[in-house]
Order: C-alpha cells, then structure tokens, then sequence
C-alpha cells in the first residue's frame, strides 16, 4: 500500500461527466489499496469568469478580496468530486486549503505556502477516507484566505505530497506528458518518459505551461517523485499500465543512461522589453533601477547592463508583458531619481531556451543554438545562460521559427 497524491487540472473537471470519469480513476487506485489524496483546480475557464466579474466591479481588484472571490472555483471542484465518489460507494470528504492545515504568506494572489499541518488528513486516511483537498489556496497567520497565483494548484499538490512523504504525486493534465517542445508549434515534438527535475525546473521557469515552477521547486527540494500523465485515457484503463505512463520527473543520479545534450526547447511568448538610457555609472545603479520595481511586485527576467561610456550606461531588463505599461510607469515616476535620459520599450519579444543537462558535458551548443538562428535569419537581442541552459530575446513574429529550426537542428524528434 502506498500513499498517493492525484492532482486534476481544470480540463479534467470541465464537466460533471469529466468529474464522475475522475471519481472512477480515483476509486480504482483506491480499490487497489493505496491511500489516496485528490487536489483538483476548479472547473475550466471558472477562475477567469469569477476573475472577470471582479473587474467588473472594481477595475484594479483588491489583492485580498480577489482572492476570497477566486477560491471558490476550487471549493465547488471539491464538493463535486467527493459527491461523485460518494455516489460509487466510495468514503470521501473534502477540504479547503485552510481546513487541510496550509498556511501561507500574505502576498495575496502570490501567496507561498510556509507550513502544512497533515493531522487532520492524515487521521482520514487511516481511517479509510478519500481525502479531497482545494488547490490554489490556503490561509495566512491572520486568517485571510490566500490564493498561490495561476497553476497554483501544482503547487498544492506537491506540497502537500511533500508533508505527508507521499510515494508519488501524479499530475493529471490535459497532455499525456512533457514534450521535447509544444506540439501545436512542432508536429515532431517527442513526449520524453523520463526528465530530471533541474530540466523540468528550467522548462517550467522559461515558458512549458505542463507545470507551475514552484510546484517543481517543491519536488526537487523535498525529493517527491513526480509524474506527468493524461487524464483524458479510459479511467479504467489497468493501474499499472496507467503507473507507467506520462513523463516520470526524476533524479539525474539515478539516470544511468548518457543524456541527450538537449532534453527540450521552451519559450514564451509574452515578453517585454525595457532599456533604461543614460544612467550614471556608479555603484548602486541596477539597484535603483530594479529597487522600485521589485516593490511593485514585478519579476525581472533577462539583465544587461552596457559599457560605460563618459561615466553613463544603458541598463536592459525584461518583464512579463502582462506587467511592461506598469513597469514603464514605475520607472518613470523615478525619472528624477534615476536621472536617466530616456526609457524604450519592446513589448513584442519573445524567448526561445534550450535546455539539457548534457551541456555540463558537451561543447558547442552555444554555437550551434547561435549559427541556426543565424541562418534563419533571426537577430538575437539578448543572452541569458546558466549550466543547463541557454536562453535567447528574439523578435516575436520569428519565435515559432526558431523554435522549429532548433528543435530539428538538435534532433530531438529522435528518441
């Protein structure tokens, strides 16, 4: 017997017969002995409809109140499947986040969870129960509902797969894995039955929408193996073909293969560009230039910072382009400050990243990543590197191009 962690994404409980199709892959695992917990997220294009409604009301919500009014696609995800499984015979009950024991922050909307007290859940499952639990959300220290940002039900699951030293947490999505990249962009996309977490990790930060970044930080830190699997298969189809199936996140250590020099290539469409033109040149300029920023709650991507000519600088960073028009504002409210000449914007770019651990052994992927796009014609605009990794700004009207040309030039359409 094994404890399990199950996590549904909104695909798979779009519908009330998607929803009883979830009781029945669940009530198998169940019949087979394992303990069973269930995160699912709320049902399909819900969070966006009580989102819009938000905006409706109040055009910039209330962090704290948009939060109280997005938690419930969750809850109503979990009534129905406990109803569902109650209805087969099964012995389930369901939680919010706070019932569950998660405790967060208070950065409301992009709340991290800092403690999950299992007691409660863990009494259901030796008691026998299927225990439901909402993703997406906890509670802080002063009792407010919290919610973890969007794929924060990821997050949930493995966090909550980490606290109670499950065996496994499975991903249940709308894909039967993750992919050397995007299918709807490259028809010969491989899905890969094995990836370490580092890769997953660099996949998830640069644009692979499989899994939310934190949730792969939390399996790699606590250890949870983790798989990525299809929830769209016969729900009785036999449990261990089921076992075996989707992308397995492992360990490098425990690969005894050679690996693949590169293992995908990621990208985001929704990149934003922004120079900062003659600053002074002196110590402190990329923190007050990235200070204000950082206090508006913006994440900052890709960084340059030019050669100083006549003691003034140029100073390139990218943001979401969801956050690009605030944080142009941000910067130009600190026009004095800064004493800055002017700021210019992009906010049609794209990056494309290649990533692999192999390139910790292998030389020249730089070069052949660079002569490709060269030969399509495709100028970069910046470089971000780490060890497993390689990241490039392009103009997004090419990013599918480049993201074809490297995906067949590093020959990942082989197994």
């Amino acid at each position: 017997m094994a404890l399990i962690v199950h996590k549904y994404g909104g695909t798979s409980m779009g519908s009330t017969d998607r929803i009883k199709n979830v009781a029945a892959r669940v009530a198998k695992w169940h019949d087979a002995g394992h303990q069973i917990v269930v995160v699912p997220s709320a049902m399909s294009g819900e969070t966006n409809r009580l989102i819009g409604l938000a905006k409706e009301i109040m055009a910039q919500p209330d962090p704290r109140e948009l939060d109280m009014i997005a938690s419930t696609g969750e809850q109503v995800s979990v009534g129905l499947l406990a109803m569902a499984l109650l209805a087969i015979g099964k012995d389930a009950v369901s939680y919010t986040g706070w019932q569950a024991g998660i405790r967060t922050d208070s950065a409301f909307t992009k709340a991290r969870i800092q403690s999950i007290d299992d007691t409660r859940v863990r009494a259901d499952l030796d008691a026998g129960k299927i225990v439901i639990i909402t993703g997406f959300q906890g509670m802080d220290e002063e009792g407010n509902i919290s919610t973890l940002g969007r794929g924060g039900s990821d997050t949930s699951a493995v966090a909550i797969a980490a606290a109670l030293k499950a065996d496994e947490c499975l991903i249940y999505t709308d894909v039967d894995g993750v992919y050397t990249t995007d299918p709807r962009v490259v028809d010969e996309a491989r899905r890969l039955e094995k990836i370490t977490f580092e890769e997953m990790l660099e996949l998830a930060s640069l644009g692979s929408k499989v899994l939310q970044t934190r949730s792969v930080e939390f399996a790699g830190n606590y250890q949870v193996p983790t798989r990525v699997l299809s929830s769209l298969t016969n729900p009785l189809m036999p449990l261990e073909e089921e076992a075996k199936s989707g992308t397995l996140i492992s360990f490098e250590e425990e690969t005894n293969m050679e690996q693949a020099v590169i293992s995908g290539i990621a990208f985001t469409r929704d990149e934003a560009k922004i120079t900062v033109i003659g600053v002074n040149d002196k110590p402190g300029v990329a923190f007050h230039i990235l200070g204000p920023i950082s206090d508006a709650n913006i994440e900052v991507d890709m960084i340059i910072q030019n050669q100083s000519v006549d003691g003034k600088t140029d100073f390139t960073f990218t943001v979401s382009r969801n956050d690009y028009q605030r944080a142009m504002a941000v910067l130009e409210s600190q026009r004095h400050d800064l004493g800055y000449t002017r700021i210019l914007g992009d906010a049609k770019v794209s990056k494309v990243s290649a990533v692999g651990v192999g390139m910790r052994s292998h030389v020249g992927v730089a070069s052949q990543m660079f002569r490709t796009l060269a030969e399509e014609g495709i100028n970069i605009m910046m470089i971000s590197t780490s060890e497993i990794k390689i990241s490039v700004l392009i103009d997004e009207k090419y990013m599918e191009l480049a993201v074809r040309a490297l995906h067949k030039a590093f020959g990942l359409e082989k197994a």
